[in-house]
């Protein structure tokens, strides 16, 4: 594969920034199989985002040819609180989030899986997290704990002040390349990039993909996840398991997608922030390749699109109802998820694993 289709590979949707472009050419020009990562918090039902999205884009770092490393932080969710902070339920929680991507399509084979509660048996990791945390001021790891979900304010305890500089840690102790993340990790990723030079390290390129808002829509103001506001209101209006009425999780009924779809923030005419509309972007025309319509022929017959942008031109110039966009979104999101709960009945593990993680409370 030529360097181009693999930065094509690397930058297409959801892939939202890439800080830099320049250090991700050189990168691929002079590794073939660089380390990527993605790590996150086993914290409880897969919603869409996770499910089917991040999934989408690890796929896109496989065929590019990186090395992938997917860490489940559980002592980052220990130290935040998930799980009631209990390190076996946390465990299990994650093992039953492996095989939300074993079914959605990866292949485990092709893809290290990394446990903090591993790496921190490591004598040398603390060594790391010393050297990092003594290059960073604490009012630096404070603005940088809205990697958590929390911002300073929130802060309670002083283990939380640990979390950004694990995560750098993290970062040079995989010996990663590329950290490929969602938007709202951007602050320790800048981190890790400043800090890496000063300990004679790397600087890692970092790949931010796009996080897809609930079905809320926007929240109203800026509520201080990023200084740049149009990522900062992302971040907050991102779907979140912990207000399941905006969220659409993979294991779904056909029934229950469509009612939470019906709900959802949809204004004629209107494309921006509009959530219906960044699913079947960032969702269903990745994932599927169109998104067909089914209507009467009194209100123009049955239409597929097989371009995301025809599909919003027609939607903005008031061609197609927001009904009719909701019903088409409900029944591809419903054939892209049927898989995955296949796999969930027909797997007595990943069942098990699945009644586990329903059956933990979902915290914010």
């Amino acid at each position: 594969m030529d360097l181009e289709e693999r930065l094509r590979l690397i930058k297409r949707l959801p892939t939202e920034e890439v800080i830099t472009e320049r250090g991700l050419r050189d990168l691929l020009e002079t590794k073939e199989h660089p380390v990527a990562y993605d790590g996150f918090e086993p914290s409880g039902l897969a919603h869409v985002p996770f499910g089917v999205m991040r999934a989408t884009k690890l796929q896109d770092m496989l065929d590019a040819g990186c090395r992938f490393k997917l860490l489940l932080a559980d002592w980052h969710a220990m130290i935040n609180n998930k799980m009631g902070g209990d390190l076996e339920k946390i465990r299990k929680v994650g093992e039953y989030l492996v095989e939300v991507w074993r079914a959605s399509g990866i292949d485990p084979a092709r893809v290290d899986i990394v446990w903090s509660n591993d790496m921190v048996a490591d004598r040398e990791y603390w060594r790391l997290f010393v050297r990092v945390a003594k290059n960073v001021t604490v009012q630096r790891l404070l603005r940088c704990l809205t990697i958590m979900g929390r911002r300073e304010a929130e802060v309670q305890q002083a283990a939380q002040l640990y979390y950004p500089a694990m995560q750098v840690s993290d970062i040079f102790f995989l010996k990663v390349d590329i950290c490929q993340l969602g938007l709202d990790q951007r602050r320790a990723n800048i981190l890790a990039r400043e800090i890496g030079p000063r300990l004679g390290l790397w600087k890692p390129v970092a790949v931010h993909h796009h996080m897809l808002i609930g079905l809320g829509g926007l929240v109203p103001k800026p509520m201080g996840f990023d200084d740049n506001r149009a990522i900062d209101l992302q971040i907050a209006s991102k779907m979140s398991k912990s207000k399941p009425e905006t969220t659409i999780l993979v294991h779904d009924s056909a029934d229950e997608i469509a009612n939470k779809i019906r709900g959802a923030y949809c204004p004629p005419r209107v494309v921006e922030n509009n959530p219906i509309l960044e699913y079947c972007r960032h969702i269903v025309f990745l994932r599927k390749g169109k998104l067909t319509v089914e209507r009467a022929e009194k209100y123009g017959g049955n239409i597929e699109y097989f371009s995301y942008k025809d599909l919003e031109s027609d939607y903005r110039a008031g061609k197609l109802h927001p009904l009719d966009l909701k019903d088409a979104t409900s029944r591809a999101l419903d054939e892209i998820l049927e898989p995955i709960r296949e796999h969930f009945r027909k797997s007595s593990r990943a069942r098990e694993l699945y009644l586990f993680a329903k059956a933990q409370e979902t915290t914010r």
